[in-house]
């Protein structure tokens, strides 16, 4: 898609609009004609600053890069979910039926949201996005401020081939939201895909909780059995919610295409390694809807019903507290009331949008009166974009807000500087845009970076332009600036690589991976903008390293700046791709927390290296590492979310986000998403199991692929308020990976070590206490049972830590269940909260039950304890009647043998 743009002169205000004659620009991209260009009444360096980086923004918006933060418009009303976005990726094939069956999915899930709510919650409106690439329709309305990148439910190819999991992408804490909820067109249109994940409605309520409430699975992948103490004593059970769902643990016995179903071994405390937990269709007790998704399925674990024991993550992230509890806790919960109906009030209602070309206005406002403008365009922008960029105040600002609101436009707000009106995020927080932040710089690479925020929306990967480099360093008379920017093959056609100076031109040439180099004479440069150049590649860039050397022989020291960009190679192959994201987490001292995403396509990049630059006007950079590790902010591991703290506050105002991910050869995908619906392997039915298919297997090279070497540049930015000046104050990150396990009777403890503050630094020393009771030592720490930690000293954060406690300590039998948690305490004596509780457990299981049998039926332990006691009763007898047969008479020994053995 070809994006016009022109140029509107108003005094001091310049916008870049929509319009229908195009005609080509020297940098590769396209604009259009346009009316005359006016900066009267600019200051000379603010003047000669914006048409410094004018080009460089058309050059951008033209191209159209990047990603577009998520942002859900949905509000409740009146107990009804309202403006749900469910958008459909442009390389789905036209079906109509993805559309009816995602209506009905949606309406059915609505009844089931309402029951299992207890009559509070269901959903009111939707709004389908219906690609470009589908056909016209007239009862296809037109996109206002509606995207696909901004959809609450996306419905895409799946992420691996034959994988149609539903799952949400959510890598924030407990109680919040996530990005989307992901459908595949297989799982829609296919009906047999029910007998695996459950009713669609009921799987869509799960995935909702996941979404918008911040809840997590109830089953695990990882550990389907656990050793529990429901019972007076310790037991084999299946991770469920609630404890004691009736079942069988069987194991598939396969060779070729067939296999055979057997009850499952003991192997250590548990089940081997691939057993599988068969439930009943008939239960006592309900399930819930975060477990198994069957037609049993009507509520939420509550209070009561809970299965706090369980090792599944929403015990985990959410402090073993159950799912309802955690909705309870949210503000629908606070704000509604129960309907008094057996059914919501009122049925879904349904609009249909199509995407169209997309129009993006630019308003480079450096006067400080930008309220008229909006004022004067607002009334014709209907389903537009508007990219406003001020450095200024407006104290009128407020003025026009209702009328922002009401123009179905979405505007994006830059604030250039630290003097931009601070109230300029609420126009895109009203509309659903972006709100960012660039620091003012000698060249002008932090605003293109900047801009490189802004992006194609639609969700055609066809149309996303990649920043592959952005680099700027200050450059000492006769110094050297090499740079090295790698092409992978996701990667290569439209490249460019961008240069610009503060000064004046330095020597400079680019080597690509074969060894062809070109000079300054192969780049472009304008008169109009004679501080920069820039070089287009034909074709598809090669594949591999490019060398980028300057040499600055200008007289004084200058800032050079190079950056590189890039579309993809394959429209069927996703590129490598980053989005990057600031927030203050939902808990305690309200910490802000950086995401990356890195990913192709749907699957996460693991192993890559991802490193954070976060600056603010007036003070210095802050460097991070951000890590995928599973501990300190990172909610899960290897899920290609790579997050850290950010402690380093420096006061109320704008910071600007800058995230570089480097992959080398040992990059790897993953190959299944985590917060998905549980693939449920079979049912019992009256005893009989019957199985179904089982999960698609794939081979080494579909799950881990090597992505070879790769670079990816992604920023945001985030509005601080610390309520004053003053650095906050942060205690250590709680521990969520703590581990306990016994070694010939000595437990182990393991974990890893949190900072001083949040994960950054070290702590000063460690609280570690036990209990025989889980909850007790979740709702009373300080009363639990203290164990001696005076010798460990705390690592630097991110380290391993380990810890030994004596038998002595405990007494450790069959049966013996102890269970454990930490707090870490810094130099201040702030306190971490307490980590995540693990369980040391000393059990010796029964003996193996017997195979099941030809129907495939066997009744668990039950059964092996009958056919113990028959064999045993079988024994005494025959013990007596042997006794017996001593005194009867040597002659008539053999014939009373024969005849009490036909007896017995």
């Amino acid at each position: 898609m070809c994006l016009g743009l022109y140029i509107l002169g108003r005094g001091r205000q310049t916008i870049l609009g929509y319009h229908n004659e195009v005609f080509s620009h020297p940098t590769g991209g396209h604009i259009n004609k346009t009316d005359k260009l006016s900066f009267s009444n600019q200051e000379p360096r603010r003047q000669e600053q914006v048409m410094e980086v004018f080009k460089s923004l058309i050059f951008l918006l033209s191209f159209q890069l990047l990603h577009v933060a998520k942002s859900s418009m949905v509000w409740l009303n009146e107990n009804g979910y309202e403006d749900l976005v469910v958008a459909i990726n442009p390389q789905v094939p036209e079906d109509a039926n993805i559309i009816l069956n995602t209506m009905n999915m949606i309406k059915n899930a609505s009844n089931y949201l309402f029951e299992m709510t207890k009559h509070r919650f269901f959903f009111k409106s939707v709004k389908i996005i219906i690609p470009k690439t589908w056909k016209k329709n007239t009862n296809y309305s037109r996109l206002k401020t509606e995207s696909y990148d901004k959809a609450d439910v996306i419905i895409a190819d799946p992420y691996m081939t034959h994988v149609d999991d539903p799952y949400t992408l959510h890598y924030r804490g407990c109680k919040e939201k996530g990005q989307y909820i992901h459908f595949t067109p297989n799982f829609l249109l296919n009906d047999s895909l029910t007998n695996v994940y459950g009713e669609k409605g009921r799987v869509f309520v799960h995935e909702w909780a996941h979404f918008w409430w911040g809840v997590f699975d109830e089953y695990s992948s990882d550990m389907p059995f656990y050793v529990s103490r429901n019972s007076e004593e310790a037991s084999v059970e299946a991770t469920s919610c609630p404890a004691g769902v009736t079942g069988i643990p069987v194991f598939q016995d396969c060779s070729g295409d067939k296999c055979e179903p057997r009850i499952c071994r003991y192997d250590g405390q548990l089940y081997e390694k691939g057993c599988i937990f068969i439930p009943d269709i008939q239960q006592n007790t309900s399930f819930s809807v975060m477990y198994l998704q069957l037609p049993s399925v009507v509520e939420f674990c509550d209070k009561n019903t809970h299965n706090s024991e369980a090792p599944n993550m929403q015990n985990k992230i959410c402090n073993h507290k159950s799912t309802w509890e955690v909705i309870m806790e949210s503000d629908d919960f606070r704000n509604s009331a129960v309907i008094n109906a057996s059914a919501p009030p009122s049925e879904t209602t349904f609009t249909l949008l199509q995407t169209q070309t997309r129009a993006v206005a630019l308003v480079l406002d450096v006067s400080g009166s930008m309220s008229m403008l909006i004022a004067e365009k607002m009334t014709t922008t209907c389903g537009s974009e508007i990219v406003l960029l001020t450095d200024g105040e407006d104290p009128r600002i407020a003025t026009c807000l209702d009328l922002v609101k009401q123009s179905a436009a979405t505007i994006h707000t830059i604030a250039l500087g630290p003097l931009a009106s601070k109230e300029l995020e609420r126009f895109s927080k009203l509309t659903g845009g972006l709100n960012l932040y660039a620091v003012d710089g000698a060249v002008p690479s932090k605003l293109i970076e900047t801009f490189s925020a802004i992006t194609s929306r639609s969700g055609d990967i066809c149309e996303q332009s990649i920043q592959l480099e952005s680099k700027d360093l200050v450059v000492q008379h006769s110094g050297w600036m090499n740079t090295t920017v790698p092409v992978d093959k996701t990667v290569g056609n439209d490249t460019f690589f961008h240069i610009a100076w503060s000064l004046s031109q330095p020597f400079f040439f680019l080597r690509d991976p074969k060894g062809k180099e070109y000079g300054s004479s192969d780049f472009t440069t304008s008169n109009s903008n004679p501080n920069t150049a820039r070089l287009s590649i034909s074709g598809t860039a090669e594949v591999g390293d490019w060398q980028f050397c300057i040499k600055n022989v200008h007289t004084a020291t200058q800032t050079i700046s190079v950056t590189a960009t890039s579309r993809p190679a394959y429209s069927d192959v996703p590129p490598v791709r980053i989005a990057a994201h600031m927030n203050r987490a939902n808990k305690a001292f309200n910490p802000v927390v950086v995401y990356a995403e890195v990913s192709q396509g749907f699957l996460p990049v693991l192993g890559a290296t991802v490193i954070a630059t976060i600056e603010k006007d007036g003070a210095g950079a802050v460097t991070l590492e951000l890590l995928d590790n599973g501990t300190g902010a990172d909610t899960m591991k290897d899920d290609g979310i790579y997050s850290r703290y950010f402690t380093s506050l420096q006061g109320t105002g704008r910071y600007r986000l800058k995230v570089n991910a480097h992959g080398r050869n040992t990059t790897t995908r993953l190959s299944l998403k985590q917060n998905r619906a549980l693939y449920i392997p079979g049912y019992r039915v009256n005893g009989k199991i019957y199985m179904n298919a089982p999960r698609p297997k794939f081979a080494d090279k579909e799950i881990q692929v090597k992505l070879g070497s790769f670079s990816r540049i992604s920023t945001s930015s985030l509005v601080v308020n610390t309520a004053g000046d003053s650095a906050p104050i942060y205690p250590p990150c709680e521990v969520t990976d703590l581990h306990a396990r016994i070694e010939n009777k000595t437990i182990v403890l393991s974990w890893t070590a949190p900072g001083g503050d949040f994960d950054n630094g070290k702590a000063d020393h460690y609280i570690i206490k036990s209990s025989k009771n889980l909850l007790d030592l979740r709702n009373h720490f300080d009363r639990a049972t203290s164990l001696n930690s005076s010798n460990l000293i705390p690592k630097e954060a991110g380290r391993e830590e380990s810890f030994k406690i004596k038998p002595e300590n405990f007494i450790i039998e069959n049966n013996t269940i102890i269970y454990f948690a930490i707090r870490a305490v810094d130099d201040t004596n702030l306190i971490s909260e307490v980590s995540n509780i693990a369980q040391a457990t000393w059990f010796i299981p029964p003996k193996a039950p017997v195979p099941l049998d030809d129907d495939g039926n066997n009744d668990g332990a039950n059964s092996t304890v009958i056919v113990a006691i028959v064999g045993l009763c079988v024994v005494v007898v025959c013990t007596i009647v042997s006794s017996s047969l001593c005194v009867l008479q040597k002659q008539k020994r053999r014939l009373d043998i024969e005849k009490m053995q036909k007896h017995v």
